[in-house]
């Protein structure tokens, strides 16, 4: 259960001056020891990105073998001030995410100790701004897409869990989460098998998976529709991707507040743990190596797809 850790995160982000200092400060104090805080300014201001690594025993920073799993909250901000006071639904994705770290955290002062490093990424804006989006409003975001994929992924990832809000649209109508098909250099993949098995376990539910398109595989900024940032992780790296989002019945705009649920952003964040914990050990795949190889040598490679054009 990562309720505690959820509830405890909020109370430190859920408010108006926020920023990287303070989430270093409450990490260290959970005895993180790999916290950095960058902070990046744009045309429409600024925000502090996070990056909250959570050592495996096998992991490469202990010279391991394990692969690394990337844990990244994907968001325009978690407050819209001053349009709108108080946290917004858009900045579940960083909730979830750095919940996670705090969770795995508190595993190891147990002696609970996953394989593999965990990277967990975000960023904290308190004061985001919004945009123009159909058929509800986006948050926009102090800083461009490139600059968020610069920050949050890196070449020592191995595969991505990108969590976001996704309620903002009339593709998914549940309640709690769903996760995507993998994407690898530019190709969508079939659905994870061991994804869609953990999913399950957690949720005692069939499992959700929703819809993305090719718009939504390529860079911000081409002039294609995009559900929303989820899969924007993908055009940054050769490392499979997989979206978790965070979902509702209704549209709902991501500038909303009150309007984030803990029961949907705990699930997703004890989805993120599982996964983490199976990755790690070799036991998670997020797509078929063989298969992977066979696509590309009969269509060939897709990694324009990635590319601003």
């Amino acid at each position: 259960m990562l309720i505690k850790q959820i509830i405890d995160v909020y109370d430190l982000i859920d408010r108006a001056d926020i920023n990287g200092a303070m989430v270093e400060e409450y990490f260290k104090s959970l005895g993180a020891k790999h916290v950095e805080i960058t902070d990046f300014k744009g045309e429409k201001g600024s925000t502090d990105f996070v990056k909250i690594t959570i050592p495996g025993k096998n992991g490469k920073l202990a010279g391991g073998k394990s692969p690394t799993l990337g844990v990244l909250g994907r968001l325009g901000g978690i407050g819209a001030r001053p349009e709108m006071i108080g946290f917004v639904s858009d900045g579940d994705g960083a909730l979830s995410a750095l919940s996670v770290a705090a969770k795995l955290l508190d595993m190891q002062t147990k002696g609970d100790f996953l394989d593999g490093d965990v990277v967990v990424c975000t960023h904290v804006c308190p004061d985001a701004p919004t945009q123009p989006h159909d058929p509800v409003p986006f948050m926009g975001s102090p800083v461009d897409m490139a600059t968020v994929n610069r920050a949050e992924v890196s070449g020592d990832l191995d595969a991505i869990l990108s969590i976001d809000t996704t309620k903002g649209n009339r593709i998914i109508n549940t309640n709690g989460f769903a996760i995507s098909a993998t994407v690898k250099e530019g190709y969508i993949l079939r659905v994870s098998n061991d994804l869609l098995s953990i999913m399950q376990d957690v949720t005692g539910c069939f499992a959700n998976v929703f819809a993305i398109t090719m718009q939504d595989i390529t860079p911000y900024g081409n002039g294609l529709y995009h559900l929303n940032s989820i899969m924007q992780p993908a055009t940054a790296t050769d490392a499979p991707v997989v979206g978790v989002a965070i979902t509702t019945q209704t549209t709902v705009p991501g500038c909303a507040t009150g309007a984030s649920h803990f029961v949907h952003i705990e699930t997703a964040s004890r989805f993120a743990v599982e996964v983490a914990k199976n990755f790690g050990r070799g036991k998670c795949d997020f797509y078929d190596k063989e298969e992977f190889t066979l696509i590309r040598e009969k269509y060939g490679c897709m990694k324009r797809l990635q590319r601003l054009l």
